[in-house]
């Protein structure tokens, strides 16, 4: 029995592992790509901040008085919906990137080079997760120019920081899969709108409570009302209570869901495994 061990060669001639090194060439080759066409990532962070802006200053001061805080607290509530709206809407860019790749045969090309399995998939979500983290740290300046104020301390924004980065990475994930089953890019485009705007019907704008009632049981119970509801605790100080076991469940079970349907899409097709190493091929 034979054993394939991925492996790349250095100019002297010697073995290293090849995972790693592969991971961070394609990282480098998505921000690459993402600087040639910024406008998929403007869209992720412009979409949020315009939402934010309209309930805001448009209802601000209603949906204050409606939920019994001062005037112009509304923003304090509105944020963390707006931020995991933003990470949302990060799924468009990478499923819009993946799906390019594979319907312009980069990925079956990827397929005959001498990588890592995990490496093309991997530097790609790296780099939406910190394309994700931009964004988050764009919409909390708004937000505070808007008049957010926070009494956590800095375990809170720790916390916070943690779980955006949990959400991120699974939503990346799902996003990855999406382009990836996706025939176009306008098919991924129209899938990634279901992460998208699932946010507004949850207690991102509104608590559930004041929803119809068939809104209101599946606001309840939607995967992003206790990541959103554990995101405004930890960054506003106030209690988090039990909400914080269901958003790591929820970010959990979609990322293992998502990892292992995207990893399944891209192993459809026998991947060869020998041959040049992505960076030496990248080098010419």
């Amino acid at each position: 029995m034979t054993t394939h061990v991925h492996t790349a060669y250095t100019l002297g001639g010697h073995r290293e592992s090849s995972g790693f090194r592969d991971a961070m060439t394609m990282l480098r080759r998505d921000w690459k790509r993402s600087l040639r066409n910024p406008m998929m990532t403007v869209s992720s962070i412009v979409t949020p901040v315009v939402f934010m802006l309209i309930f805001v200053g448009m209802f601000g001061d209603v949906m204050a008085a409606q939920l019994g805080g001062p005037a112009g607290g509304y923003v304090s509530y509105l944020t963390p919906g707006i931020v995991v709206m933003g990470l949302a809407s990060g799924v468009a860019a990478t499923a819009v990137n993946l799906s390019v790749d594979k319907n312009e045969g980069v990925i079956a090309r990827f397929r005959t080079m001498a990588i890592a399995r995990t490496s093309v998939l991997t530097g790609q979500v790296a780099g939406a997760v910190l394309r994700s983290v931009v964004s988050v740290a764009c919409i909390f300046g708004v937000a505070f120019a808007l008049g957010f104020r926070s009494q956590a301390g800095l375990l809170g924004w720790l916390g916070a920081l943690g779980l955006v980065a949990l959400s991120a990475i699974a939503l990346t994930w799902l996003g990855t899969a999406f382009g990836l089953l996706s025939g176009s890019a306008a098919t991924a485009n129209s899938m990634s709108l279901i992460p998208q705007f699932l946010p507004l019907v949850s207690s991102g704008f509104v608590p559930p409570e004041r929803m119809p009632d068939g809104m209101q049981w599946f606001g309840e119970h939607q995967p992003f009302t206790p990541i959103i509801e554990t995101l405004r605790g930890l960054v506003t100080g106030a209690p988090v209570g039990s909400s914080w076991m269901a958003a790591v469940a929820w970010c959990l079970v979609i990322w293992a869901a998502a990892f292992v349907w995207a990893r399944w899409l891209y192993n459809r097709e026998p991947t060869p495994r020998s041959g040049p190493s992505v960076s030496q091929l990248l080098s010419h």
